[in-house]
């Protein structure tokens, strides 16, 4: 009984839940790479708040340190990054993934990163870049992406157990981004299930036309998940059977010394 209290997810009508504190969380989230800078009009129609309360949350962001105000216009301060790194931090791996991930890169060429699946994204935790840019935006440390269509996503709703994958796929919501996004989730659920047989993940121009990946778990010591490790490239440039027969082994290698490191 006291596992399942544990584990249990507060609702928003719950009252232990804290409103105040979820709304200034989603009123951070909503500056992103295409908002980086916003009035007050524009937050609130972001969170579909009014515009009084936004400007309650903004103003105590700001009186904090973690929004900067210029006139009618807000933007997030270098403070929001003490939240990101504070997840990093408290996990000892941080380095040793890192240098990992330069590694792969060195070895290959091309970009290398792990991922958390965080709902229905997967979240960039660590990363080295190549001189290749992938996508149309940059890809870097806290960005998100739709776990359905990446290869770490993929790979890691195949570490679900069952009744976790159903409720993500009760919430999922399947869009079309290219020609081969697969937006039918009868179809989704079979590429997992899959992808949990032979232990890594490739995403074909499912995201973005031209992007390219593979992806297999990383695990600690103890056989804890701590991620998806990958690889991205351009399709123009690299094919299945150099994924397969070269980048497949490279990942496979990283994330037994992952393990072996890692406890």
């Amino acid at each position: 009984m006291a596992s399942a209290e544990q584990d249990e997810v507060l609702s928003p009508e719950d009252r232990d839940f804290v409103t105040a504190l979820a709304s200034g969380l989603e009123v951070i989230l909503a500056f992103d790479e295409e908002h980086p800078r916003m009035t007050l009009s524009e937050v609130a129609a972001r969170t579909g708040m009014n515009r009084a309360r936004a400007r309650r949350f903004l103003l105590t962001l700001h009186a904090l340190g973690y929004v900067r105000k210029e006139q009618r216009v807000f933007e997030l301060a270098p403070k929001v990054l003490k939240l990101g790194y504070s997840f990093l931090s408290a996990n000892n791996y941080r380095s040793v993934i890192q240098q990992v991930l330069e590694d792969i890169t060195a070895a290959c060429g091309e970009s290398s990163s792990l991922g958390v699946l965080d709902g229905e994204e997967v979240t960039y935790v660590a990363r080295s870049s190549s001189r290749h840019r992938l996508m149309a935006i940059t890809l870097s440390v806290g960005t998100r992406l739709p776990a359905a269509y990446t290869s770490m996503g993929r790979v890691l709703l195949a570490q679900l157990p069952d009744r976790e994958l159903d409720a993500w796929f009760e919430r999922a919501v399947l869009e079309r981004y290219t020609e081969k996004s697969i937006t039918d989730k009868a179809e989704l659920r079979r590429c997992i299930m899959a992808v949990r047989q032979q232990g890594y993940a490739i995403a074909d121009q499912e995201l973005d036309s031209g992007l390219r990946s593979i992806a297999v778990p990383a695990f600690d010591a103890n056989g804890k998940l701590l991620g998806a490790l990958n690889i991205s490239t351009n399709a123009a440039r690299i094919d299945h059977d150099t994924l397969l027969e070269e980048y497949l082994p490279l990942l496979q290698a990283k994330a037994r010394l992952i393990r072996s490191l890692v406890s």
